[in-house]
């Protein structure tokens, strides 16, 4: 009776569990382990390993997409000698995501083109890459959708279905006004997360100024006191980093 191939056969077991890496990378390996003397612990790892790298990379390739980010922004092509005023300590803190955990939350105040959707983004993206689910949005998109789900009488369900993510980032909030409903809508995301998930927000204005955009002054003290209650507060100041660099090139030319 003919003898089976080991190898073979933990190439087949391989296929059938769908540890395609595995299954690639088995007999390259065992080459390399007898080649270097390697234990079968060794082996075990290596093989596993490979496997597990794969999977990992193709899951954060699928938490990034899945959050919409509008762009590729990372702290390491963030410019920080432009932005003095932003508190470097603190926001690589930040993207550690131990915030995420304790359902705190992180508002950026500043006038436009300071760098606050680029820190948001990048604290997000750090945050998939640690197996945290992430969602962006602008203000309007958010307001636009919870108003589709209140028309249709599902908004508790949407509420609810948002809680699988475990931090939200709402961009742009304040830089178009919203009316009484919207801002009503804006203010059940933010209460329904309430010491439960995690927000990022970025703003325009400062929140003294809130209840302008948000229509009413109650409703903006309300969402600003559940928002700041576990929060880390960082305002940004300069003038827009678009515009300076727009304005260089002009002058280039």
């Amino acid at each position: 009776m003919q003898k089976t191939n080991p190898l073979s056969e933990a190439l087949h077991y391989a296929r059938a569990l769908r540890l395609p890496i595995v299954a690639e990378q088995a007999e390259d390996l065992a080459d390399k382990g007898r080649a270097e003397d390697w234990s079968y612990e060794e082996y075990l790892s290596a093989l596993l390993g490979h496997q597990a790298s794969v999977r990992e990379a193709k899951s954060n390739t699928i938490r990034i997409r899945r959050a919409g980010f509008p762009k590729t922004a990372t702290l390491e092509d963030f410019n920080w000698a432009y932005q003095p005023s932003a508190p470097r300590q603190i926001i690589e803190h930040l993207a550690t995501s131990t915030f995420i955990g304790k359902a705190e939350n992180v508002v950026f105040l500043g006038p436009p083109g300071v760098g606050k959707t680029h820190l948001a983004i990048a604290i997000g993206r750090t945050a998939c890459l640690r197996n945290y689910s992430v969602l962006f949005k602008t203000a309007i998109d958010w307001v636009a959708e919870l108003s589709e789900a209140h028309a249709t009488g599902m908004l508790p369900a949407k509420l609810q279905e948002l809680n699988k993510y475990q931090l939200i980032i709402i961009d742009e909030l304040g830089y178009l006004p919203l009316d009484a409903d919207a801002a009503n809508l804006m203010f059940q995301l933010v209460s329904h997360r309430y010491e439960t998930g995690s927000i990022i927000v970025t703003s325009n204005l400062e929140f003294g100024r809130w209840g302008e955009p948000l229509a009413d002054p109650t409703v903006a003290a309300a969402m600003i006191d559940r928002l700041v209650h576990h929060c880390e507060i960082i305002p940004l100041k300069g003038d827009s980093y678009r515009l300076k660099n727009r304005m260089k090139q002009n002058l280039t030319k």
